[in-house]
């Protein structure tokens, strides 16, 4: 590491150790970092964020032989997931230890543990020893940051420090396994597809994103940009722009392939689901700062490699205004 970077770690870690809250780079999203074992450091990060005391955050470890400081049952299908995923974009929800505070947990008898696979973010874990509550560094239900820059421009100098590791290369946020029942259950997609995890499991792993424990980012409204954003199949999608524009309206869109039109406002995305993910949330952020009225996504298709955008875009328009 460079000079400047060592540096930037040493004071991260002592503002952090000092009950800080400091943004972190990761590979999903930027996140809100602070001792997850200083509740008050904790509560901190909910206040910047306004974030609800019952929701809770994820805890970020050095690796997965930390697993046990926080978990006091871990079964053997979680640690099989543990080493081949971590570092990864892979949440595991697990019975928490007592001493795990409940302005982590949200008053839950669960704990949520990763590794981000960050090498800036994995310096600052093992360096300093720490877990990290960090929840996603923006307001609360808004759109992620996947930039230092875009958290510069939310929270501005409400963050004790920024630690500047380039945009993230997967840009949504880590899929969740619960294994807190009798069996793996899928809480929140993510980067991490349902078929990558049966196949390290050797069984295949339900989706049930409304039970069990609370989880991060699985509100019903959540993701959202400060513009309203609806969805629309493609044909719905190009008549709204055109009727929407001639009533005077500042529309937006985001469509998946070119279509020729008159409307400089129409964003083409691409058709891949890794490279959409990780354009996302910028192309959101740069629809608000335009100041545009609505925002208009194309459906994006019905198949498992399109299952997190799919799901961050529903809840995203859990607003939507009628039409």
């Amino acid at each position: 590491m460079t000079a400047r970077i060592d540096t930037d770690l040493a004071r991260a870690i002592a503002l952090l150790k000092e009950g800080a809250a400091v943004a972190i780079p990761t590979e999903t999203v930027y996140g809100l970092a602070a001792d997850a074992m200083n509740p008050a450091a904790v509560r901190r990060v909910f206040a910047l964020k306004g974030r609800p005391a019952t929701h809770p955050v994820i805890v970020h470890i050095a690796d997965a032989t930390a697993i046990d400081a926080w978990a006091q049952r871990v079964p053997d299908a979680a640690r099989v997931l543990a080493a081949a995923f971590w570092p990864g974009p892979l949440t595991l929800i697990l019975p928490r230890r007592p001493e795990v505070p409940d302005s982590v947990t949200g008053g839950q008898d669960s704990v949520g543990l990763r590794v981000p696979d960050h090498p800036l973010s994995l310096a600052l874990l093992e360096q300093s020893g720490l877990g990290l509550a960090a929840p996603s560094a923006n307001r609360f239900g808004r759109v992620s940051p996947t930039t230092a820059e875009h958290v510069a421009s939310e929270l501005g100098d409400a963050v004790d420090m920024i630690l500047d590791g380039g945009p993230c290369r997967v840009g949504v946020e880590s899929t969740i396994v619960d294994f807190t029942g009798p069996t793996p259950v899928l809480r929140r997609p993510g980067d991490l597809s349902p078929e990558a995890i049966a196949a390290a499991l050797g069984q295949p792993i339900a989706f049930a994103p409304g039970s069990g424990p609370r989880a991060p980012g699985t509100l019903a409204a959540h993701y959202a940009p400060r513009t309203p954003l609806c969805l629309a199949g493609r044909d719905t999608l190009w008549r709204r722009i055109e009727q929407l524009s001639r009533e005077g309206v500042r529309v937006a869109a985001l469509a998946l392939a070119p279509v020729t039109t008159n409307q400089p406002n129409v964003s083409v995305m691409p058709a891949e689901a890794e490279a959409y993910a990780r354009l996302l949330y910028a192309r959101l952020r740069e629809i608000d700062a335009a100041d545009y009225d609505i925002l208009l996504v194309e459906t994006v298709p019905d198949t498992p490699a399109w299952l997190a955008v799919r799901d961050r875009l529903r809840r995203a328009a859990a607003h939507c205004p009628p039409a």
